[in-house]
């Protein structure tokens, strides 16, 4: 079994809304010109996938994009209610 690294000072760890110790941990590998998503379950890394720093702006661009598209639809259910 591979060993745990701890995450680099360039990262970040979002925890899974379901439990179970599950984790999404986000590093910048600023070496490689790589930024790596990996899911975590406890101390065991299950899956990664690294996007050049040339991908991340259009991953930005997505997740903004929906996010808007989430923030309208949450003001057009209080609109309904009141």
């Amino acid at each position: 079994m591979a060993t745990v690294r701890p995450l680099p000072a360039s990262g970040s760890i979002f925890l899974d809304s379901r439990g179970g110790d599950r984790a999404l941990r986000v590093t910048w590998h600023y070496d490689s010109d790589l930024v790596v998503l990996s899911l975590w379950r406890e101390n065991v890394c299950t899956g990664s996938f690294r996007l050049t720093v040339d991908e991340v702006p259009d991953l930005i661009r997505m997740l903004r994009s929906g996010l808007d598209t989430a923030y309208a639809v949450a003001r057009s259910r209080r609109h309904q209610v009141c």
